[in-house]
């Protein structure tokens, strides 16, 4: 009994092991569900911040009203305003010079009206829209890729200043309460001496960067290492952040009526204000800040007068540098409004930018309009509307209002991504909300900032090229959550504007001009119930694009569309076990297959040039909508930018030999090793044909001994996905090269051929064990001799892997892996060997990469197409 009570028996062993491994098993499948679900988690974790957000401006603002706020608003003065408006621009100003340093720290110098325009509308749009180094990070990435910046370069531009702003933030933050701790205590109802051993311990990782930094040796983690910036870098980004915040600060602090604390105290507060914002990942820290700001302002300045400073100050630091962005774009677009050198290089960065500005202007503006349906419409507006406009429009402008702002919300990710369906959509919108906004309020601001709107719109129509519709478009979690966090704002301003409101059920069936309490209680229904379905068909509604081989009628569809274009590689599709996906006018398609979390095309899209664009956005958006990440897998160096469009980084995965049949001869000195290896096939009896389409069928039996034989020998199993497989359909579906020896089949290589004649290219290349030595050179300057004959221009040898990448010090380290293996590698595959035999024929090196989206290790891709590629893991590592 003591030994079973310890545990000790094999009896209690197994206990404890199949305890651990329940325990095990649970961890793993709450893991998944958190996983699968996290979307909505992420959603319903800003919904909580929100709703804790709420409660406690509930009981801060206990007993303010909504008047005594707008009054306060109202009676602040043009000079606090115009002192506001330079306090903004100086703090983007310097904003722009944490994109300087980042650009200093990895090494590449460009114009500073180029940068700052980039980084100018990166900031307007990463603040208003909230998930700044998404947001923002998307901006940076379409201008700075324009302005010829690598994936990996823009990535690290990205990284610097979300850290930079990180610990600049945190730094200003210790010192200004180590200074003014003592004054600072009170607000915050914390004891100075904890207050300044907190901001003292705070400090200590910053001045342990600042020790590395000078050091000079990169600061490591584990198997990684970052190299720091220098101090003179550290130093002036910590100067562009004081600038920044000081500056921000202060347009909040001259907004606000006179008080007891000092400037250096509030910025204090002001910036541990704005980093429990940018914790909360709530968008724009809506809410968030607005609380930490009032409870700890709320002790000196009247909680009325610091919420009218609040609307105020998220107008003039929010709203109007995002509008001057728009403003910025549209005139890029009109062209003529910049000239010069610099010029040139700033409008094309404003037209690579118009997109996601105008998406967030819409989001904005969406949440203008529907904020102004749960507020009062001022008194005497009403009387004027209650002469010329019956009630029954009245209410309807004012429903219809709420929903067409909640329309512009869901339309802002069609902005986004450049969809002419959403500029038409919101076009359409935003002209009936113009007439609806005189109509409901006589509202002439909105209604001016809706006419800028259009304006803008239609100077950028020829950015939203991109012909997809609306209604196949899911949005993302972000975008759920910008979307979530304005209408739980809205309800809250409702509860705040109508508390002193009883509510009775006779309240949503009262219909006056001056019942302004139903009438928001109305708006807000319909916004609700609307945000709602938006939500719940994003969220639950089918994955599109099923992986599943093609029918078929597709896959004869994919030939044809092969026969018409010159690149002979688009007839792997023959060998049917890739899946398809085709352009929304059917002109061209992409190949692809599934590997764990992998959505992998093979090639670029085939077929029409002019359909690429939008069928690579139409395979992302299939990936995502199946939980997977988008690969393309050996693209060319000419689409590059059209991948760059899409979000997706490029990584080069070796060299394509090429070989130009017009100058292809076995004259000279060079092609002596050609010339022998032709002779000697000849002595040892080699014939060469080629055996046309309709033929094969009789020959295949002969073809399949030399496959088998071939297997055999090696060892080896049948590749996929980038390599055929040998398959009596796919074997037989194109001619074969052949070798005979005493006239029996010895060798082997099906041909890759288009009706256009312009390049051929083979898959499998086979022989077998009895055939003579250099019978595969023999048959491959047979083969480009009888191609040259028929006139073909060129002939695609296939890839070399990691051939023609950059093993130097400072070179990207996936490239310096890659050179790690190719030199290193031989046990695990002929890297060397392969080139080396390519290398004979003096082909043209072109290099190809892979492109993944998202930010994940691209080296998972490489795996999953790996794997792919080898028929699974085992077989892999058994080769």
């Amino acid at each position: 009994m003591d030994a079973i009570g310890t545990g000790s028996s094999p009896e209690g062993e197994w206990r404890k092991q199949g305890e651990a491994s329940r325990g095990v098993s649970l961890i793993s499948r709450v893991g998944a569900w958190i996983s699968a679900n996290r979307s909505i988690l992420g959603i319903l974790a800003i919904v909580a911040v929100l709703a804790i957000a709420a409660i406690a401006l509930r009981n801060l603002t206990a007993e303010v009203r909504y008047d005594a706020v707008m009054a306060a608003f109202d009676a602040t003065g043009t000079t606090s305003i115009a002192l506001a408006v330079l306090f903004t621009l100086i703090s983007f100003v310097g904003l722009t010079f944490y994109d300087v340093g980042a650009l200093s720290y990895i090494g590449r110098k460009l114009s500073y009206g180029a940068v700052a325009a980039t980084a100018f509308c990166a900031y307007a749009v990463g603040n208003t829209a909230g998930f700044g180094p998404l947001s923002g990070g998307a901006i940076r990435y379409r201008g700075y890729s324009r302005l010829g910046l690598s994936p990996e370069e823009i990535a690290k531009v990205i990284a610097f200043v979300t850290l930079a702003f990180g610990l600049g933030l945190a730094t200003l933050a210790c010192l200004g309460i180590l200074a003014v701790g003592p004054e600072l205590a009170p607000q915050l109802g914390l004891s100075p001496l904890l207050l300044q051993a907190i901001a003292f311990v705070g400090l200590l990782p910053v001045a342990a960067l600042l020790v590395a930094g000078r050091s000079g040796r990169p600061l490591r983690f584990g198997r990684f290492a970052v190299r720091l910036p220098g101090s003179a870098l550290i130093v002036r980004q910590f100067l562009a952040t004081a600038v920044d915040v000081g500056a921000s600060a202060a347009v909040l602090y001259v907004l606000l009526p006179p008080g007891e604390i000092g400037f250096a105290s509030f910025a204090c507060i002001y910036a541990v204000a704005i980093g429990i914002g940018v914790l909360s990942h709530v968008p724009a820290g809506l809410g968030v800040f607005e609380t930490v700001i009032v409870a700890a302002l709320g002790r000196t300045v009247d909680v009325d007068q610091v919420l009218g400073a609040l609307v105020l100050y998220r107008v003039i630091y929010y709203l109007l540098p995002l509008l001057c962005a728009a403003v910025f774009v549209s005139l890029a677009e009109l062209r003529g409004a910049l000239a010069g050198r610099m010029g040139t290089e700033v409008r094309s960065a404003g037209r690579r930018l118009a997109p996601p500005v105008l998406a967030t202007l819409a989001l904005l503006l969406g949440m203008m309009l529907i904020l102004s349906s749960v507020t009062p419409t001022p008194t005497e507006r009403l009387d004027a509307l209650q002469a010329f406009v019956p009630l029954f429009i009245v209410e309807g402008a004012h429903f219809l209002t709420s929903l067409l702002g909640l329309a512009l919300l869901v339309m802002a990710r069609g902005l986004s991504q450049r969809l002419d369906g959403a500029w038409l959509g919101t076009i359409l919108v935003t002209l009936a909300t113009i007439v609806m906004s005189l109509v409901q309020a006589i509202a002439i601001h909105e209604a001016a900032l809706l006419v800028f709107f259009a304006l803008a719109l239609a100077a950028s129509r020829r950015e939203f090229d991109r012909p997809a519709s609306m209604l196949r478009q899911a949005l993302t979690g972000p975008r759920l959550a910008a979307i979530t966090t304005i209408c739980v704002s809205a309800v809250i301003v409702l509860f705040f504007v109508y508390r002193d409101v009883d509510y009775s059920h006779e309240l949503w069936w009262q219909f006056e001009f001056a019942s302004e309490a139903p009438r928001s209680l109305r708006a807000m229904l319909g916004i609700t119930i609307f945000a709602s379905a938006v939500a719940m068909w994003s969220l639950v509604r089918p994955a599109v694009g099923r992986v599943a081989p093609p029918s078929a009628p597709e896959l004869a569809r994919a030939v044809a569309i092969v026969g018409t274009q010159d690149d002979a590689d688009g007839n792997l599709v023959r060998s049917g076990d890739k899946s398809l996906l085709f352009s929304e006018d059917g002109r061209a398609f992409v190949m692809y297959a599934r590997r764990n979390r992998s959505m992998i095309a093979l090639f670029d899209p085939i077929g029409a040039r002019d359909a690429w664009p939008a069928l690579i956005w139409q395979f992302i958006e299939m990936s995502r909508a199946n939980g997977c990440r988008a690969v393309f897998y050996q693209v060319g160096p000419d689409a590059l930018s059209l991948y760059a469009d899409a979000g997706m980084r490029a990584f080069r995965l070796g060299e394509l030999a090429m070989i130009d049949l017009a100058r292809f001869d076995l004259a000279g000195g060079k092609r002596a090793g050609l010339r022998q290896a032709k002779a000697r096939g000849q002595r040892d009896g080699l014939t060469f044909a080629i055996v046309d389409t309709a033929d094969v069928p009789s020959t295949y039996g002969e073809i399949a001994a030399v496959s088998d034989a071939w297997l055999a020998g090696h060892r080896t199993g049948e590749k996929a996905f980038s390599l055929g497989a040998f398959d009596r359909d796919y074997v037989c579906s194109q001619p074969v090269a052949v070798l005979r020896r005493e006239g029996r089949i010895v060798a082997f290589a099906n041909l890759l051929v288009t009706a256009t004649g312009v390049e051929a290219s083979v898959d499998l290349m086979r022989f077998h064990p009895e055939a003579p030595g250099g019978a595969m050179d023999f048959l491959f300057v047979q083969l480009l001799e009888h191609l040259k004959a028929q006139g073909f221009r060129r002939f695609n040898m296939g890839m070399a892997p990691l051939s023609g990448m950059s093993g130097r010090h400072h070179a990207p380290i996936w490239d310096r892996i890659g050179t790690a293996l190719f030199e290193h590698g031989e046990k695990y595959y002929n890297f060397k060997g392969l080139r080396a035999f390519k290398a004979k024929f003096h082909p043209d090196w072109r290099p190809r990469y892979m492109t993944t989206s998202g930010a994940i290790s691209p080296a998972l891709a490489l795996v999953d197409a790996t794997l792919l590629i080898g028929g699974g893991l085992k077989r892999v590592v058994r080769r």
